[in-house]
């Protein structure tokens, strides 16, 4: 099987993150850039709405809570404009009932906190290799 270059294909797509969590966005918004791959990083779910209005994104990552309106129903109001995007929820709140109601607007990938820039990593490979984010190139 051939060896998939992550970084190499990310660098086609665009990526936002949402968490209130300044350090989280700090921290993930380095690990991207560091690899060359540009990241929108927003503190809040109405930010992200105005901000996915403006463009379409390949992976949108959001934190379940969040000041305002919640990562599931940002989630839930961007179904239909952002269907072609990869979708993860993060969150330390994280039980079976919100996972299923996550999958249930279009969320692909579920992660708990705390987690590393590796379980991001790991994440978004396993999405790209079950063919959910188009024009990969593999």
């Amino acid at each position: 099987m051939k060896e998939i270059n992550l970084f190499k294909i990310l660098k086609r797509h665009d990526i936002i993150l949402i968490d209130n969590d300044e350090w989280i966005r700090g921290a993930v918004s380095m690990f991207f850039e560091n690899e060359g791959v540009p990241i929108v990083a927003l503190e809040t779910a109405e930010e992200g709405l105005k901000e996915v209005t403006k463009k379409k994104y390949s992976i949108i990552i959001a934190d379940y809570r969040l000041p305002g309106i919640d990562g599931l129903t940002f989630f839930k109001k961007i179904q239909n404009d952002q269907q072609q995007a990869l979708k993860i929820m993060i969150s330390a709140y994280g039980n079976e009932a919100l996972i299923r109601e996550s999958k249930a607007f279009g969320v692909h990938a579920f992660i708990e906190k705390p987690f590393t820039t590796d379980t991001i990593e790991s994440t978004i490979l396993k999405l790209i290799k079950k063919g959910l984010l188009p024009d990969t190139g593999i």
